[in-house]
């Protein structure tokens, strides 16, 4: 007798972990810029540069990189625009306790910067600090062998169960390169110097194809650069750019499940001539770095449960953990604000830009979906009509509660929600005060997850002698509330097949109180 088996690919979190830290430096400014007098932006990244595991520790290390822009002292070599910037980094190296992790075993180390504040001590010093989440899982691809079929030379009855199982077909890390170009409108001075880019993927798809995976979405740049000529002029352009493309990924198929997460890491920005040698075009590509995991819906028949008719058959089960695919879920909701000018005396002129991010902080299955809650931080970049002090910054935080429709959710299910600033509007209502009006957007498959008792091996044995002379050669049974034809040939050692034969039956279909003749040996 020889089980069929299967291996049915699952992914697992074996180990996980998470801490917080603290960084915090004072920068100096470097020699080769200008004095500071007020900043105005600011933005952090963080890159982890080693992963290294021990027994129960995992060590991270890497920096956290900050970029501001500010507004230089009068006279200074940022010229009469008086803007200027500066980057730097702070490095950390943390040890992060993880109960049961073995040396040499893959983690992956993922990050959320909750907090990131920057301020003027003096001209030449900055105070930097930052609130770091560190996540850190430990996954493993589990090859549940699974019995979905049996070989016997003798007569055995066996029967089988289908399940709807979202299986791993794929998991790995790429990257996904976005190259293009931008001419500045000819109203616009050429290009002297860049000042400060920023490039931010929005709504980002993907769709599994054949052995590819298909990616489209949007990029909103904002370039601000110092003009040509005498006047030494600020200028600002921004554009949204919609790109598409595909990755290779042999063994994708059409119809599989993605997904995929991402991160907008590495950017070049440069600045080229036009066809008349003027510096009128920004080429710049982006790094989507992607955790791929696509999954395949599939039909699986499993073994079981087996009897046999002539011997003793027992059977060994485990618990085996399987998921299968509940509700792919996707939802808007709009959300706004009202902003006033921390400087009273500012007399708003233009919004030039305004940068934002969706921080969830909470999130819970109920009878209705998936509860979120969170908020958007915004950084709303200004001029106004002061000469002296012409650019400023607005900073504000929007709260927001929406629950993602998921039909069927339960306290079992697994999902991961995926958040985008869709679009985002800053409109001046008064000389110092703003309105803030954007579209979130979230995504996430939900995943049933149980487990089932999956045969994992057979005993024959002789049979049990009294045991089957106990039993009449003849019966009629009455099926008691539950039972079925299964559960009745199994407990008389006798087919199924020759039960339903006997008995006139034409499907496995009994009821409580029908009455069941048995013949031994029929």
């Amino acid at each position: 007798m020889e089980l069929i088996k299967r291996n049915i690919h699952m992914d697992c979190i074996k180990y996980k972990a998470q801490t917080q830290m603290t960084l915090e430096d004072d920068v100096i400014i470097s020699d080769s810029r200008p004095d500071a007098t007020k900043l105005i932006m600011d933005r952090g990244n963080v890159i982890i540069d080693e992963v290294k595991v021990t027994d129960d520790h995992v060590n991270v290390k890497g920096k956290l990189e900050f970029h501001v822009l500010y507004l230089a002292e009068k006279g200074s070599s940022a010229g009469r625009s008086g803007v200027a910037d500066m980057e730097g980094a702070i490095p950390f190296d943390e040890m992060v306790f993880v109960e049961g992790i073995r040396g040499g075993e893959s983690v992956n180390a993922d990050w959320e910067l909750e907090d990131l504040s920057v301020s003027l001590i003096n001209s030449r010093k900055l105070s930097v600090q930052s609130v770091l989440t560190l996540m850190l899982t430990c996954e493993e691809i589990c090859d549940e062998e699974t019995a979905v079929d049996l070989y016997s030379e003798e007569p055995v009855e066996f029967r089988k169960k289908t399940l709807d199982v979202a299986t791993m077909a794929i998991k790995k890390k790429d990257i996904f390169r976005v190259k293009e170009e931008v001419e500045i409108p000819g109203s616009f001075p050429n290009i002297f110097a860049m000042i400060w880019s920023e490039i931010t993927p929005e709504t980002v798809e993907f769709k599994v194809l054949e052995d590819k995976i298909g990616i489209q979405g949007e990029l909103r740049a904002f370039f601000l650069y110092k003009g040509e000529g005498d006047e030494d002029e600020i200028c600002h352009y921004e554009t949204t750019l919609p790109f598409a493309g595909s990755l290779d990924c042999p063994g994708a198929r059409e119809g599989m499940i993605p997904e995929i997460r991402f991160r907008a890491e590495n950017r070049d920005v440069e600045i080229r001539p036009d066809f008349d040698g003027e510096e009128r075009v920004i080429t710049f590509e982006q790094c989507l770095d992607l955790d791929i995991c696509i999954y395949e819906e599939e039909q699986i028949d499993i073994l079981s449960d087996v009897y046999g008719v002539v011997n003793e058959v027992s059977v060994m089960e485990k618990n085996a953990d399987f998921r299968n695919l509940l509700a792919r879920s996707s939802g808007k909701t709009k959300l706004s604000g009202h902003f006033k000018c921390p400087d009273e005396k500012v007399n708003l002129y233009k919004i030039l830009h305004t940068t934002s991010n969706l921080q969830i902080t909470g999130q819970s299955a109920n009878e209705s979906g998936i509860e979120l809650t969170g908020v958007v931080n915004l950084q709303i970049f200004y001029e106004c009509s002061n000469e002296e002090d012409k650019y400023g910054l607005i900073k504000g935080t929007i709260p927001f509660q929406y629950v993602l429709d998921a039909e069927g959710i339960h306290q079992n299910c697994i999902y991961s929600v995926q958040s985008f600033v869709d679009q985002i509007t800053v409109s001046i209502i008064d000389t110092g005060e703003v309105d803030v009006k954007c579209v979130l957007y979230f995504r996430a498959n939900v995943y049933s997850k149980w487990q089932e008792k999956i045969v994992e091996q057979i005993v024959v044995t002789e049979p049990d002698m009294e045991k089957m002379a106990a039993l009449p050669g003849i019966a009629v049974y009455m099926v008691k509330e539950g039972e079925s034809l299964w559960d009745i040939g199994k407990r008389y050692y006798v087919p199924v097949s020759v039960i339903k034969q006997t008995n006139d039956l034409t499907s496995d279909e009994v009821k409580a109180g029908d009455k069941i003749l048995i013949v031994k040996n029929a």
